[in-house]
């Protein structure tokens, strides 16, 4: 089995994590619609500056735009929220971890809609906390 064991490629892993929002909640994809959701390998030198990121390897994930709570009805032409999943470090992540693949992309999409609403970092730790 393993001799043909391989990592999914770009598009593998953007379809896993489409998969994973069709499979929340209704009133949660509802709240998610015009949010686009893509892969890349690694995130932009742009991107590891703004976050302060000491290597490629640190961020999973990466939500860009405005939250919707932060939005304002009268904008207009505004940039559609993004949300990216990073696969090498997501990949690296599962390969150091005892966790399935499929689990990991859907905590780090979790997370990262958790921004799409508003939510800080500090917020859904204290609600993972929680759950536990």
């Amino acid at each position: 089995m393993w001799t043909s064991a391989k990592a999914p490629s770009l598009a593998e892993m953007e379809a896993m994590a489409h998969e994973v929002l069709a499979r929340l909640p209704k009133t949660f994809r509802d709240l998610c619609e015009g949010v686009i959701i893509r892969v890349d390998d690694f995130p932009t030198e742009e991107v590891l500056d703004e976050m302060d990121a000491a290597t490629e390897f640190d961020l999973l994930g990466l939500f860009h735009g405005v939250g919707l709570p932060h939005r304002s009805h009268e904008e207009t032409a505004r940039l559609p929220n993004m949300i990216w999943l990073y696969r090498r470090p997501i990949l690296d992540y599962w390969a150091e971890h005892d966790e399935a693949l499929g689990r990991i992309v859907r905590h780090v999409l979790i997370h990262e809609i958790g921004h799409h609403f508003g939510l800080s970092d500090d917020d859904m730790a204290a609600i993972e906390a929680n759950a536990d």
